[in-house]
């Protein structure tokens, strides 16, 4: 074991990752920062302390304090008057690097707009542990964090992201994976790879990987535990059929009107809206005849 002895820190908001699984990811800085600052926050004060207690650092009669989702109003204006008496604070998230999907923006924010110093300790982050396990391009990717908890915003949502020329990348729930990967399959097409990263650096790591389609049909038939990560491969290019307009638009007309399934399908093929909506106009008189 290290022994970590506290040392002057300059005042300021000190940003540390801590690790998605495994203890030993935590890095060599954010352990002297967090022997050495005056004030700990945290979005889990238990998980943290038992980091803490791993690695041999104690509070030593410093302050530990929950910043979490339910209480930073209340609690953000104690820890920016620590930062005016000129003490050092350290903020970690539960797992994972802060800002990223997490709760202390607004403090950050609110650190750098009364001008204190914000220093980051980079380290363990989700979403780039999974893109370097998923086999898919990592040139360009875009972080879109969770998607909607309804089919309906949750199509919207993925339906503007069709076209970005970059791997996506999304946090889920394991409850709601399966009704993820179903709706991605149907809104950007089943054959688009993708991969499902769960419990990342943990015993039970595992990383799917596969056509949408399928993924959608494992997670439904072996649902999994464990914190996720869902990646999709950016859209290549397609010749598009009569058969994929029909299949785009029987996707998106149970949840839109004739008009708007024809002027999603249009902007997501590439196509002229006008084809499209006489297509979306014969399907949906077939669906009434029958």
């Amino acid at each position: 074991m290290v022994n970590h002895i506290r040392q002057s820190l300059a005042p300021g908001l000190y940003l540390v990752a801590t690790p998605i699984g495994t203890a030993r990811d935590i890095t060599l800085r954010t352990l002297d920062i967090l022997a050495s600052v005056d004030v700990i926050a945290a979005e889990d004060t238990r998980s943290l302390r038992k980091l803490m207690d791993i690695h041999g650092i104690a509070l030593e009669g410093r302050p530990l304090l929950a910043y979490h989702d339910h209480n930073g109003a209340r609690m953000r204006p104690r820890l920016m008057e620590a930062l005016k008496d000129g003490k050092s604070i350290a903020y970690a998230s539960e797992a994972g690097t802060p800002m990223v999907a997490d709760p202390g923006f607004d403090l950050a924010r609110a650190a750098i707009a009364e001008g204190y110093g914000l220093i980051s300790a980079p380290g363990p982050s989700a979403v780039i542990t999974a893109l370097t396990l998923s086999g898919l391009p990592t040139d360009k990717f875009l972080f879109a964090g969770f998607l909607p908890n309804t089919a309906t915003a949750r199509k919207t949502a993925l339906r503007g992201l069709a076209q970005v020329p970059a791997t996506l990348a999304f946090y889920e729930s394991p409850k709601r994976v399966a009704a993820m990967l179903r709706d991605a399959a149907a809104t950007l097409g089943g054959d688009r790879q993708a991969a499902v990263c769960r419990e990342l650096t943990k015993k039970f790591e595992e990383v799917l990987r596969g056509p949408l389609a399928d993924l959608a049909e494992e997670l439904a038939q072996n649902p999994r535990k464990g914190e996720m990560v869902v990646l999709i491969d950016r859209a290549g290019e397609r010749i598009v059929n009569l058969s994929d307009i029909e299949q785009a638009l029987c996707a998106v007309m149970t949840d839109m009107s004739v008009r708007d399934a024809a002027d999603a399908v249009s902007h997501d093929l590439g196509l002229k809206r006008r084809d499209v909506y006489q297509i979306a106009l014969r399907l949906d008189a077939n669906d009434e005849e029958g």
